[in-house]
């Protein structure tokens, strides 16, 4: 393990969340490493994952993570896990009286996990990890034999779209017994006693539940050595928006000077949508994107909706991607992606930058809200350049919104940070022959940062614009869907030649992903359709149980105000300076 590590603390706080952090560990898992001298080691592992050790003396590494679902969202997963906890022995129990016993039906498993369970019990050591590249370590476990098996198992495929109810469903890894936290008082299915309000997020945190989740909060943060900060995923458009607010809060007055930085999820589209829930959720995303800024390093919306308002936009479309957008498994998928561009600034072993710097760079005046950007996969043909790839983008950016807002044509840009992950084996610069005339200036450059940088730049030449170069791919490992298209080979890039018809493409192991985290004055209309959206609705009349958990309607109007101030920092003026609380808003 390095000698030097800025560790983090993921937090994720519901369903939908726990979907993207499931994928999002599991790519983390597919390139663990803790060897320097690895090529994998580019990204730091041990700076979301923790080292200990099973009952029996075997090391293991896992995430350092505490996740909160409600009751029924578990399915087949333990809470508790299986790594250090043994099975209680039931003749232990002292009472002598008469018992009676209710046994419920175990939820059945889909293929994937009943291999996950054929190679714990016996087969491979528990707590080992679940990717090609730890071999060596699996070598040394259960033998060279066993290790050649698990390998070709790997390749396989899984379909599991029919078969994923929740995200524990496609879980690769083992989690550390305190990373499960339950709230019982809600259900995760059925219409009795759900999670709805903002409201109802906010009162949760207090009690028994305070309790145990600082008692986490102290385990983890204690073990650290350099600790920097905490990433957390949270429900945006359910009471969760509330639950995540007070807990930014906490994290705030309780380890101030940590990052904190803030990925407020939404999937695309709910089974169980109705106008009145539709209306909750909308009033969910205004509170909990308003308060989370507040108490954030910074707050970033991750979601496939074409919007947060009333009446959504159809959801991005990717060039390459064949993808469900309706289907949680599929969407979460692509976030998953971006996100791992997206957080790997703080995660490298060497010239990587400290949460705070992160935040701090795009956090301009208190424009703590940004918006991000993605081209899952970038588009690069196999064997050419980066110049080559952005010169086929015929002069247009090669990402799609991944927040809900679409970039501003000519618009102000106050910030960027871009991150281009997955080049590896690909060239960087043109390589041009002796006196041969370069195609663009883009031909012409000497490295990659310069490259993306003037690509970038020219779209906002005024911007400050920050960029972090990684040759590690975002590696897929089952149960990943295939989800790409035909026209990308093994490794996410562009084939020359599309596939014979009739054949089978292979499954694409990795792929090149470029993401952007932005805070600019395209913000501004979104947040204030946001504002408009829930100004526009008298709470107490369309939906009045929504102000019943603890909500004042003075409180909400609050809100409504702060927001629509908000809304007015990104307005785009000629100076860049944030505009005072007293000028005209010409938006409303």
């Amino acid at each position: 393990m390095s000698s030097f590590c800025r560790e983090v603390i993921t937090l994720q706080l519901g369903h939908y969340s726990n979907f993207v952090g499931t994928h999002w560990w599991n790519l983390q898992d597919a390139s663990l490493s803790y060897d320097p001298g690895s090529p994998l080691a580019e990204v730091q592992s041990d700076v979301v994952f923790r080292e200990g050790r099973t009952l029996g003396g075997h090391v293991t590494y896992t995430p350092r993570l505490i996740s909160m679902d409600l009751k029924g969202s578990l399915r087949t997963l333990r809470q508790e896990g299986s790594l250090y906890n043994a099975d209680k022995d039931a003749s232990a129990a002292t009472w002598e009286g008469s018992l009676m016993m209710h046994k419920e039906s175990p939820s059945v498993k889909n293929s994937f996990l009943e291999d996950l369970d054929k190679l714990d019990n016996g087969t491979i050591l528990a707590g080992a990890d679940f990717s090609s590249s730890s071999s060596s370590q699996l070598s040394a476990a259960v033998g060279v034999d066993t290790v050649n098996g698990r390998l070709a198992r790997v390749q396989q495929g899984y379909r599991l779209e029919g078969s994923v109810k929740v995200w524990s469903d496609f879980l690769r890894i083992h989690l550390h017994p305190r990373t499960v936290s339950v709230i019982h008082k809600y259900n995760h299915d059925g219409e009795a006693d759900r999670l709805e309000a903002f409201a109802q997020g906010e009162s949760l945190l207090q009690g028994a539940l305070l309790e145990e989740l600082e008692d986490r909060l102290h385990f983890f943060v204690e073990e650290c050595d350099y600790f920097q900060g905490f990433q957390v995923l949270c429900d945006l458009a359910d009471g969760f928006a509330g639950l995540g607010s007070k807990l930014t809060e906490l994290l705030r007055d309780s380890y101030g000077g940590r990052g904190i930085l803030t990925w407020g999820l939404a999937p695309v589209s709910r089974p169980d949508s109705t106008p009145v829930k539709d209306l909750y959720r909308l009033l969910n995303c205004t509170l909990g994107a308003l308060h989370m800024s507040n108490h954030s390093s910074m707050f970033c919306p991750l979601t496939l909706r074409g919007g947060l308002g009333r009446r959504p936009g159809p959801p991005p479309e990717f060039p390459h991607l064949s993808y469900d957008p309706s289907l949680w498994y599929h969407s979460s998928s692509v976030l998953a992606l971006a996100l791992d561009a997206l957080t790997a600034p703080y995660r490298l072993r060497n010239n990587g930058v400290p949460m705070w710097q992160l935040a701090d760079s795009l956090a301009v005046s208190g424009r703590k809200v940004v918006a991000a950007y993605g081209a899952v996969p970038f588009p690069m043909m196999h064997g050419s350049s980066l110049p080559d790839a952005l010169s086929a983008c015929s002069g247009a950016l090669p990402w799609r919104p991944l927040s809900a807002c679409p970039e501003a044509g000519g618009g102000r840009c106050y910030g960027q940070w871009a991150t281009l992950k997955g080049f590896e084996g690909q060239k960087l610069t043109s390589c041009l022959s002796a006196g041969m005339r370069p195609p663009t200036p883009l031909h012409s450059l000497h490295s990659g940062e310069e490259v993306l940088a003037a690509y970038i730049g020219s779209f906002h030449p005024s911007a400050p614009l920050a960029l972090q170069l990684v040759s590690t791919p975002s590696k897929l490992t089952p149960p990943f869907p295939q989800i790409f298209s035909p026209s990308l080979g093994a490794q996410g890039f562009l084939q020359n030649q599309p596939p014979p018809p009739g054949s089978r493409a292979p499954p694409v192991s990795s792929v090149p992903v470029l993401t952007s985290l932005q805070t600019g004055s395209a913000l501004g209309p979104w947040l204030s359709e946001l504002h408009r959206a829930a100004s526009s609705l008298d709470v107490r009349r369309v939906a009045p149980s929504f102000l019943c958990h603890g909500l004042e309607a003075a409180d909400h109007q609050e809100a409504l105000e702060q927001l629509r101030l908000l809304a007015r920092c990104y307005k785009d003026d000629s100076s860049g300076a944030a505009p005072s609380s007293s000028e005209e808003d010409d938006d409303d």
